[in-house]
């Protein structure tokens, strides 16, 4: 398997064309400038040393040692060796509201914030456990598949916004069953679902599918976001708030007592997550109650860096261009093969 360590400095690609662009421009100018001078044939025949080849290569000589250098620093890694280890843990499925109740603010700087930052704060605290990710509004979806690699969790979670799921609402019901078939199909592990929402749930029967993951081993938990005063949805970049059909600025208010019937049908518990430390803490401390179960997990478990190649590359392109002069050399330029050649050839044909 094939990695770069440092990525982000590919980027610096992006400056290759450019400076041959800039080369390109410079030399159309210079031809134009020569010609106001005099006949290009004539400056050649006074310019016989000038080389108009040697230039331009060593310009594109550079821009390879350029090119190999930022692949150097961008330090390119090769996996050696594939490992199928034994890890004991348990499956965890994060859903997490994103309707447009949650950019209210009346926790900051967001409800939505205060939850990614929850989910990344707990992200940090597994330990050899399978981790999802759903995403709910109106519907819910999976935003990533059921695995170990916390990196990629936190990467998705990033992206997550309000406007990823096209219909609003709050289907709290719809994500925990999208969940229960988000499992691996291993048997034997114990297994978690995280609902992170207000608790206003429109839209389905919730407590009818915590009470049936619970029938099938699945324990359910809810954190709350949000407060019980509530606050206006933000609608927009204007400073403008959701209205109802009176006009009237709509208050979105945590639903606490809904969010506890779904923990209490779901087995599970109910956590308010208004303190993101202290809520995610007594998380942890639930989950790791659970069993761990063994489960096998495939890493590459070595990386060898292979940068070295490619600076003796750039070393060597560089030693390349620096003995490579602009100018014709003044010993060898009398030397013309095809001229021999042709004078042999002259020869022999007045032999004949």
């Amino acid at each position: 398997m094939f990695r770069f360590g440092n990525p982000e400095y590919l980027y610096l690609l992006l400056i290759i064309p450019l400076l041959a662009f800039i080369q390109l421009y410079f030399l159309v100018q210079k031809k134009r400038a020569l010609k106001r001078f005099g006949s290009p044939e004539l400056l050649e025949h006074l310019t016989p040393e000038l080389s108009k080849v040697r230039p331009v290569l060593k310009f594109y000589l550079l821009l390879l040692v350029l090119m190999a250098l930022i692949f150097t620093l961008a330090a390119p890694q090769f996996g050696t060796r594939v490992q199928t280890v034994q890890r004991k843990g348990i499956e965890l499925i994060i859903a997490l509201d994103v309707s447009n109740s949650m950019n209210s603010q009346d926790i900051e700087p967001s409800r939505l914030s205060r939850a990614k930052q929850a989910i990344s704060r707990l992200t940090d605290q597994l330990v050899n456990d399978r981790l999802g990710l759903i995403v709910f509004a109106g519907q819910a979806y999976t935003q990533l598949p059921i695995t170990s690699d916390y990196a990629s969790a936190k990467m998705f979670l990033s992206n997550i916004s309000t406007d990823i799921v096209p219909t609003q609402g709050t289907a709290i019901g719809a994500a925990i069953r999208l969940a229960m078939q988000s499992f691996s199909a291993q048997e034997d592990v114990n297994r978690a679902i995280i609902i992170i929402t207000d608790g206003e749930n429109h839209e389905d029967d919730a407590m009818g599918a915590a009470a049936l993951a619970a029938e099938n081993g699945i324990r359910v938990f809810t954190v709350g976001m949000g407060s019980s005063s509530g606050g206006p949805i933000p609608m927009g970049g204007s400073g403008s708030f959701l209205r109802d059909r009176e006009g009237n600025v709509v208050i979105t208010k945590l639903d606490e007592a809904m969010l506890m019937q779904i923990a209490s049908a779901g087995n599970g518990e109910y956590i308010p997550a208004n303190n993101i430390r202290a809520g995610i803490n007594d998380l942890v401390k639930e989950l790791s109650e659970l069993e761990k179960s063994e489960f096998e997990s495939k890493t590459y478990s070595e990386y060898d860096d292979q940068y070295q190649y490619l600076a003796l590359v750039a070393l060597a392109l560089l030693l390349i261009e620096f003995v490579i002069l602009e100018r014709k050399n003044r010993l060898l330029k009398n030397i013309d093969l095809f001229t021999v050649e042709n004078g042999r050839n002259k020869r022999e044909n007045d032999k004949i």
